[in-house]
């Protein structure tokens, strides 16, 4: 036991449609903090209706580190995600701020507050050689020879679950190890900041899959589909398999654009994808540690958040 002086850092996490934006950008106004978005979708410049980003007046008031930061056919992994946020952290803390985390990609958060496995980078050669094997026997036979080399990933997984199958063998071929190894073997790198975790929960379900689909609506009369035609004629590599069309709503629009259902089913099927997306963040939530979780249909939450932070801040030292 002994006390230990850490710099405050403020994790606001929920799920898609709970207020995170409103909550920061009022936190922003009243607090010494600067905003770093925790957000798969936001990375990506050009997708601004289907990802529900801060529009520019917004993000002018409050401005946000992490937005517009790589094109749709770029990739941007949660270790990138972690190398960009530790950077920006030591900077605003070094300017006598406190940083303050926002977003729903709670990967993003796990990755940033418990480290990443030593995991080797992707090899093109090797993936193109796994995808080879797969044509001719099939991703659930692939799925099983995971299950040999490693039975405890291979149990994570569907044999339909392609992408994490193909990253599994491609670990193992090339660093001759098991992901389970390697994930075991990675002690993590502890986060050197005093923790504030607040999630933004909602009382009813229901409320919040009424938010989803009224702001799913909300897309489709900004322009979402245009935004998606623009987008594919503008990066000619863009595909649905690409990490960025593989966001809640684009995948979609895309098949939406091919012709494979109609603009209510389109409808339909974006509020559904959205409403999954909610409950596995939800899920994530659940799990995580030391959470002060807040109604997110509280008319008072901005202040409560806001109370909950200065309370925080004023505590500098804590006991471990």
């Amino acid at each position: 036991m002994h006390n230990t002086q850490l710099p405050p850092a403020i994790f606001l996490m929920g799920p898609t449609a709970s207020g995170k934006t409103g909550a920061a950008v009022a936190l922003y106004a009243d607090l010494p903090v600067e905003l770093i978005s925790v957000d798969s979708a936001l990375v990506y410049r050009d997708m601004n209706i289907g990802t529900a980003k801060p529009d520019k007046a917004t993000l002018e008031t409050a401005p946000h580190y992490l937005i517009d930061i790589i094109a749709p056919n770029e990739v941007y992994s949660a270790a990138n995600f972690r190398t960009d946020a530790l950077r920006l952290m030591a900077d605003i803390t070094a300017r006598g701020k406190i940083p303050l985390l926002v977003g729903g990609t709670m990967l993003y958060f796990k990755a940033l507050q418990e480290g990443l496995s030593n995991l080797p980078e992707a090899d093109q050669n090797v993936r193109d050689a796994i995808e080879q094997e797969a044509a001719r026997l099939g991703w659930p036979a692939m799925h099983a020879k995971l299950a040999e080399i490693d039975p405890a990933t291979a149990a994570r997984l569907k044999p339909s679950d392609v992408q994490r199958i193909e990253r599994a063998l491609e670990v193992y071929q090339i660093s001759g190890q098991t992901m389970t190894a390697l994930h075991a073997a990675s002690a993590g790198e502890k986060l050197p900041y005093r923790l504030l975790k607040i999630a933004l929960v909602p009382s009813e379900r229901k409320v919040l899959h009424e938010r989803i689909a009224l702001r799913f609506d909300q897309m489709l009369a900004d322009g979402f589909v245009d935004e998606v035609k623009t987008l594919m004629a503008k990066y000619p590599a863009l595909s649905a398999d690409s990490t960025s069309m593989r966001c809640v709503g684009y995948r979609q629009a895309l098949e939406y654009l091919a012709g494979q259902y109609d603009k209510n089913e389109l409808r339909d099927r974006g509020i559904f994808a959205t409403r999954q997306l909610a409950k596995r963040q939800l899920t994530w939530l659940r799990s995580m540690d030391d959470i002060v979780e807040m109604d997110c249909l509280n008319p008072q939450l901005n202040t409560l958040v806001s109370d909950e932070i200065t309370q925080f801040i004023s505590e500098r030292t804590v006991t471990c």
